[in-house]
């Protein structure tokens, strides 16, 4: 399943590969893709309710103030 969010409060474009980098390593992600000058974050993972709370509780960790919502 693919998962679609926009992405909040990102300050550059390196901030935007560490963030995707750290998202790529979770187990329950297959993929994920976050283009910086579009804010979005594209994620194939096989689960789909509790996706959203692991990206947030990763996202928490590595950059604080960067918010998601899901689009799709």
């Amino acid at each position: 399943m693919i998962t679609v969010y926009k992405v909040k409060n990102i300050d550059c474009a390196n901030c935007a590969k560490k963030l995707e980098r750290a998202i790529q390593k979770l187990p329950e992600v297959k993929s994920a893709n976050l283009v910086f000058m579009t804010e979005k974050l594209v994620v194939e993972s096989d689960i789909n309710e509790e996706l959203d709370d692991v990206l947030r509780k990763e996202i928490r960790r590595v950059m604080p103030i960067v918010e998601i919502e899901r689009i799709s």
